[in-house]
């Protein structure tokens, strides 16, 4: 698929086009284009270390989501992204390579347009990493809370003073 393809549907489903959107696009690109060793489907699992703009592209062009337990998030601020096949038992790390900030300031429109006309390869430094995807998402049984009763998963609850407490009512009642 052409990069300006995937950016129109990357852009559709983010809300508008910026330079994030792109890099998430040259990331999703790199793994679209490697076919059977990175099927698009719920064995491809992503980790990505940041909460930007990037991961949209990922949700929507490889289908990696939360809600599926193929998205992985990793609060570490890198534009780093690991890419798992529970199939093929591939994996591939692509970092963001320092000389993409550039020795000058660059508008964001100079950004965009650069990373637009980019391939994976030119952004990325791209290396094989040891097959080791997070585990398939579990589904738990919930527990009430016993304070404002919401309906908690069993992994997310605490105990105080013999209470059932979600991790929000624990921090309020436990200061």
């Amino acid at each position: 698929m052409k990069i300006d393809d995937l950016m129109k549907k990357a852009v559709a489903f983010h809300g508008h086009s910026c330079p994030g959107v792109a890099i998430g696009v040259l990331a999703s690109k790199y793994i679209l284009d490697k076919g059977n060793d990175f099927s698009i489907d719920e064995n491809l699992v992503a980790v990505v270390e940041n909460d930007n703009c990037s991961v949209d592209a990922l949700q929507s062009l490889l289908g990696t989501t939360f809600g599926k337990g193929n998205l992985i998030f990793l609060d570490y601020g890198k534009n780093n992204y690991t890419f798992y096949n529970r199939n093929s038992q591939k994996a591939v790390k692509l970092s963001f390579k320092p000389k993409n900030f550039g020795d000058k300031e660059l508008t964001r429109e100079e950004r965009l347009e650069m990373l637009m006309n980019s391939n994976p390869e030119d952004v990325f430094e791209i290396k094989e990493v040891k097959h080791d995807p997070p585990q398939m998402a579990k589904i738990h049984e919930s527990i009430i809370c016993d304070n404002c009763k919401d309906p908690t998963m069993s992994t997310r609850i605490k105990i105080l003073n013999d209470k059932n407490l979600c991790i929000p009512c624990y921090k309020m009642l436990n200061k």
